[in-house]
């Protein structure tokens, strides 16, 4: 089985920044695309970003020159850079990794979701 912990969010006034970590762990032998998604209240959940194993990276248009999306395959872990924040950013943020394991075939694993706060 696949893991995921998420780690960094909080509180922050707009214009700061905040660093999402991401890190998956289990019997895990590739990971393929990693991404971040958000939902705030009352919204339905969207992809904020994804990263492919090859890096190539896509973006939601409102945190495009804002935000960084970037992984350690090493670590097996996906971190999520956000830069100038805005209130319009406050959500839940949830990581996404799909990848194969050893022995269970493909998976696609959500993280806890950790909630980022941006204060006007």
């Amino acid at each position: 089985q696949v893991q995921l912990v998420e780690s960094g969010g909080g509180l922050v006034q707009a214009g700061g920044s905040l660093r999402l970590s991401c890190a998956a762990s289990g019997s895990i032998s590739r990971v393929n695309d990693m991404g971040w998604y958000r939902q705030a209240p009352g919204k339905q959940r969207e992809l904020v970003a994804y990263i492919s194993n090859g890096d190539g990276t896509n973006y939601v248009d409102s945190v495009k020159g804002r935000f960084t999306i970037s992984r350690d395959n090493s670590l097996n872990t996906v971190y999520l850079q956000m830069n100038s924040l805005k209130p319009e950013d406050t959500a839940v943020y949830y990581c996404n990794v799909k990848g194969r394991t050893y022995y269970f075939g493909t998976f696609n694993a959500w993280g806890q979701g950790t909630l980022v706060t941006v204060s006007s």
